[in-house]
């Protein structure tokens, strides 16, 4: 999908990059510089740039001059800015909010989305998605996982389904259900260690 299209998750925003941005300077606490946004979307800084200067005219979001650096926030002021905030947590929230609410488990060694958020995400068309499910990946407490998918929930006001994978199981990735998730669209949040040699070894020993 071309990222000037209208994002086929919600297709009243402009394009796939406008509702990125959005999604970034509203749901991240902080404040982004263009430079960092065109890094984190994977998008030309022209690009960006055309995006932001049509958001911040429209008074969505703010600018401010931090030495040479350009920095964006969202413009609380704006009468918009909770129903859009709220439109954005609803439509492209998932990839903010999970990275956000899992990031800091212990063990945590990869992170990852798949089923029908994925493919939205990837550019698949189709129905709106539900349910998001959610790979942990690495050695972490299962109770503090599903505590992470509950505030999640709370935010998103949509189930999360965590489901538990070691680094060495997935890269082995030989169950049906492991075969058919990376068939599929896969959108990384934090991209698990590449195996090694240790790995292959011991895996090699147990076939």
């Amino acid at each position: 999908m071309s990222r000037a299209a209208a994002p086929p998750l919600m297709a009243i925003f402009r394009s796939q990059v406008q509702a990125e941005i959005l999604t970034l300077v509203m749901l991240s606490p902080g404040r982004h510089s263009m430079s960092d946004l065109a890094t984190k979307l994977d998008t030309p800084y022209a690009t960006v740039h055309r995006e932001v200067e049509r958001l911040v005219d429209a008074g969505l979001i703010k600018d401010s001059r931090v030495g040479r650096s350009r920095l964006l926030s969202p413009n609380t002021a704006s009468p918009a800015y909770r129903p859009l905030r709220d439109l954005v947590l609803v439509a492209f929230g998932p990839r903010e909010v999970i990275t956000q609410e899992f990031s800091n488990l212990d063990g945590l060694e990869g992170l990852l989305i798949y089923g029908s958020w994925a493919a939205r995400y990837s550019g698949q068309d189709g129905p709106e998605p539900g349910d998001i499910d959610v790979l942990v990946i690495g050695n972490v407490d299962r109770d503090d996982a599903y505590d992470a998918a509950e505030r999640a929930q709370d935010r998103l006001e949509r189930e999360v389904n965590p489901q538990f994978f070691t680094t060495a199981r997935w890269h082995e990735g030989n169950t049906p259900f492991l075969t058919e998730v990376k068939q599929r669209p896969l959108v990384t949040l934090i991209a698990p260690p590449k195996p090694t040699q240790t790995t292959v070894e011991t895996r090699s020993e147990t076939q």
